[in-house]
């Protein structure tokens, strides 16, 4: 690696070297990115998982997770549950199912979804 190289990686910010590595990461998995998915319709999307939260929504416990796959980020929200097995920060996963706007996020309510296998695995 050049020093050119070098001193350009190291303007860039912290976020965008994130989206980077993401984008690289889930780029081949050949799935509609979060930036371009359409809200719906049935849509199968990948990304890692950036937060997790225990919410209730109307008295139901709710989990609330964000991932993201380097263009943008979706909330996944399983209701009914205050834990699921498996998963955890930065952990890939794909789900599949329907999302909307709820105010300026996107939200898919209980999806279907798979856990994408560790690295090294």
């Amino acid at each position: 690696m050049g020093l050119r190289n070098l001193l350009g990686r190291s303007a860039q910010t912290k976020e965008e070297m994130v989206s980077e590595r993401l984008c690289a990461k889930f780029g081949d998995m050949h799935m509609v990115s979060l930036a371009t998915m359409p809200m719906r319709q049935r849509v199968d999307v990948c990304g890692e998982i950036r937060r997790m939260t225990v919410k209730p929504r109307a008295g139901i416990p709710a989990v609330e997770i964000e991932i993201s796959d380097g263009t943008g980020e979706l909330t996944i929200i399983f209701s009914g549950r205050e834990r699921i097995p498996g998963i955890g920060h930065n952990r890939g996963l794909t789900v599949s199912g329907v999302a909307h706007m709820e105010g300026s996020r996107r939200v898919m309510l209980n999806p279907l979804y798979r856990l994408l296998p560790k690295p090294g695995q």
